[in-house]
């Protein structure tokens, strides 16, 4: 059986929480204002099996899709890979979800302190 992780019951310190909260706020904003090509143009692959065989994985082109995805550009999201339309949500309610887990969990450390 493959062993879980748990997180530490641990409480964190305010300052990891408004620091982890910031950066879960201004990244999707970082994204949307870059340019939607911007990872367009690289042509150098982390792919493993693009770099053996030569062909696309079935997640090669995800990031950019996802680019494109954010920038509401569906055209060209299909384009790079069909599967962003599934992915891109799925990432946006997991970041979400950390996002006001961080929140409530500053809350209780903050109402502890007091």
């Amino acid at each position: 059986m493959a062993a879980m992780t748990k997180r530490s019951n641990k409480p964190k310190s305010k300052l990891f929480l408004m620091t982890k909260i910031s950066i879960l706020v201004i990244f999707p904003f970082i994204l949307l204002l870059l340019p939607k090509t911007v990872f367009n143009d690289g042509q150098y692959t982390i792919c493993v099996l693009k770099m053996i065989t030569g062909n696309d994985c079935i997640g090669c082109g995800m990031t950019r899709a996802c680019m494109h995805l954010i920038h509401l550009d569906f055209e060209g999201a299909a384009h790079f890979n069909k599967i962003s339309f599934v992915v891109l949500p799925i990432l946006s309610f997991l970041l979400i979800k950390e996002l006001l887990s961080t929140i409530k969990e500053y809350q209780n450390v903050d109402s502890l302190n007091q």
